[in-house]
């Protein structure tokens, strides 16, 4: 985003509160975002809230703690994270997970097998 004197708007400092993110441009502009629009954030302790970093010259705030980025350019133009639907975490830590019945039955098959030959 060019701004009226030619300049990528840059974050010179930042400040999380209970409710806001708060950044300070190198302009002399201060925005604000709801902390509810990073879901990471709104889950986050205050000590991770509070350990950050400016990404990319200013372009941007990265939270290590728990691994949230946001930019300048998406808090100007208002892009909030969405949380994962359910199902699609639900499906991915099924896919982690060994299938319950399958090596359960194959351990089952070999112990009655090892039985019978007795």
């Amino acid at each position: 985003m060019i701004t009226a004197v030619g300049l990528e708007p840059v974050i010179r400092g930042v400040r999380v509160t209970k409710s806001e993110i708060v950044a300070h441009l190198a302009d002399g502009r201060v925005i604000s975002v709801p902390l509810a629009w990073s879901w990471r954030l709104s889950d986050a302790t205050p000590a991770q809230r509070a350990n950050f970093r400016l990404i990319g010259a200013g372009q941007g705030i990265h939270w290590p703690d728990v691994d949230e980025d946001i930019s300048v350019e998406g808090m100007l133009h208002g892009s909030p994270a969405r949380r994962p639907a359910a199902r699609v975490r639900d499906r991915a830590a099924q896919q982690r997970r060994p299938k319950p019945g399958k090596a359960a039955n194959q351990a089952t098959q070999r112990s009655a097998a090892k039985a019978g030959r007795r």
